[in-house]
């Protein structure tokens, strides 16, 4: 699968809404480059380049133009948009994740392991006995918005403000945003405003919650600013919900496709943790990572300007049959290569434990109680760009009548 420097690579038009990352026409570019040119510039399909890649030295974290991409470079979402420490580089990245990084401790994530349980016990009991469900709005957006509600020391009750206002925002990852602008923005208001309020309350009552933590994360003297503070809080309501929302509505559709894989993670709950790395390896609800160029350079034989947008692409990487002998969906397959769900680099995600926390326990404790799902109606999906998934995903089950040891369902 080698390429020669000067072979014409493929076009890809990923502005279309119907483009999707996990279509054939991605994989037979990929079979004959390892990069492709689209309309923000270069998509890299291979799994080796974007390894090598997402760590580069001259290319930095590149989703900062994603709004400017689409003539949008003023306004409420792109303020926020600028100050994301996922946009930020050099001292100032460092210093925010070190303020950070103590909120999102192992032993702070293991600490909520049975409010977690608690709640997935409580969604699947509410609709097992049906035999059927429509599994992102009866579990997974529940699930995901009151798992937020959690970390932040909030009554779950305030789940459904949660998700209806993360799942605006998360139109902002998509290729329509512009159309989508004014949603975003309202919704973007509401969340600042729900966001001020919870930062005075704890600033006077402290807590036991992520919000409390921020308050009082300190390094060298230095805190978060106010700013930094009220744009982080809203990213992690917005990035915790819609990611794992989506992931474990992309996780049911694989199993659906994958019945064997189901019945193993129902007889081996210990598989659960490799189970949330296999599907986002496959099936990742990022659909690419993004990098900037910061000087000109080459790599393997491309010469590559300053100022070009690389996206790289995480289904096309993970699926690479130039990296995985074997690259069909395997939960129990060792030795696999890491995907780049979470990114990569310095700007690896910072909430990784808690997805990854929180995604084992619901697909355990699903495959537990309910067995041989299958689809039950027509899905409805997200463009598949920015974070992708189902919308609706009507499933019916059978119910097992005896849970494995253990459950608490």
């Amino acid at each position: 699968m080698s390429q020669a420097p000067d072979a014409m690579p493929p076009f890809l038009d990923v502005t279309d809404p119907g483009f999707s990352v996990r279509s054939e026409l991605v994989h037979r570019a990929r079979e004959a480059c390892w990069y492709a040119r689209t309309s923000y510039g270069l998509a890299v399909l291979r799994y080796d380049q974007v390894a090598r890649l997402i760590r580069h030295p001259s290319l930095r974290q590149g989703s900062r133009q994603w709004l400017a991409h689409h003539g949008i470079t003023s306004g409420l979402l792109a303020d926020w948009w600028a100050g994301w420490v996922l946009h930020v580089e050099g001292d100032d990245h460092l210093r925010l994740r070190q303020l950070m990084n103590p909120a999102f401790s192992r032993k702070a994530i293991d600490a909520l392991i049975p409010r977690f349980e608690r709640i997935a016990t409580e969604l699947i009991g509410s609709f097992a006995e049906r035999g059927r469900c429509e599994f992102m709005g009866e579990f997974a957006e529940p699930y995901a918005a009151r798992v937020i509600a959690i970390l932040l020391g909030i009554p779950e009750g305030e789940w459904q403000t949660l998700a209806a206002e993360s799942a605006a925002i998360g139109l902002a990852m998509g290729v329509e945003v512009r159309d989508h602008l004014p949603r975003i923005e309202i919704a973007l208001a509401r969340l600042y405003d729900y966001a001020d309020a919870l930062i005075a309350d704890r600033r006077i009552s402290p807590g036991p919650d992520l919000v409390t933590s921020l308050i009082q994360a300190h390094e060298g003297g230095q805190k978060l600013t106010s700013a930094e503070l009220r744009d982080s809080l809203v990213l992690l309501i917005f990035g915790g919900f819609d990611t794992t929302r989506n992931q474990l509505g992309l996780a049911m559709r694989l199993f659906v496709d994958h019945p064997g894989q189901w019945q193993l993670l129902s007889q081996h709950p210990e598989l659960g943790a490799a189970a949330v790395e296999e599907v986002m390896r496959v099936s990742s609800t990022t659909t690419w990572v993004t990098r900037e160029a910061v000087d000109d350079f080459t790599f393997d034989g491309l010469d590559i300007a300053a100022g070009t947008t690389i996206h790289l692409f995480c289904e096309s990487a993970g699926t690479d049959p130039g990296a995985f002998a074997g690259a069909e969906f395997d939960i129990t397959a060792t030795g696999r290569l890491p995907h780049f769900g979470f990114g990569g680099g310095i700007h690896y995600c910072l909430g990784h434990l808690v997805a990854r926390t929180d995604m084992n326990i619901a697909l355990t404790m699903l495959a537990r109680r309910l067995s041989e799902p299958r689809a039950a109606g027509l899905a409805v999906w997200l463009p598949d760009s920015g974070n992708t998934g189902p919308m609706k995903l009507p499933l019916a089950f059978n119910v097992s009548d005896v849970p494995a040891p253990g459950s608490k369902l």
